[in-house]
């Protein structure tokens, strides 16, 4: 009597989940709104981490569609974080460069 089931790999719980997080942490970064991108790349990289351990500790227990999907969210996460951050931090610059000099127009215009 053959037991089938030590033969047959399993899918990945979270990768799917991981690639759409992944792509979804891309759109913020382009559409110019940092905050959000850097928030979902954050979480993809989280659980992506965590899935990668599980991957490592149980070789050959799932599918190679299924790692690929993790491995290409992955990425994503990693495309969607770097351009959020970098969205970000170009609104933080702007935003304390307006206020330095509102703030210097401001004062020299109450001694007049």
């Amino acid at each position: 009597m053959e037991n089938n089931s030590i033969n047959q790999q399993e899918t990945l719980g979270n990768s799917t989940t991981i690639l759409v997080l992944g792509i979804l942490s891309i759109f913020p970064g382009v559409a110019c709104v940092g905050i959000v991108g850097v928030v979902l790349g954050i979480i993809t990289l989280a659980m992506s981490k965590k899935t990668k351990i599980e991957i490592e500790n149980n070789p050959g227990k799932y599918t190679d569609s299924s790692i690929t999907l993790q491995k290409a969210g992955r990425i994503c996460g990693i495309i969607g974080l770097s351009l959020s951050s970098i969205y970000l931090i170009f609104w933080i610059v702007y935003f304390v460069i307006i206020g330095a000099i509102l703030g210097s127009a401001g004062a020299g215009s109450m001694y007049y």
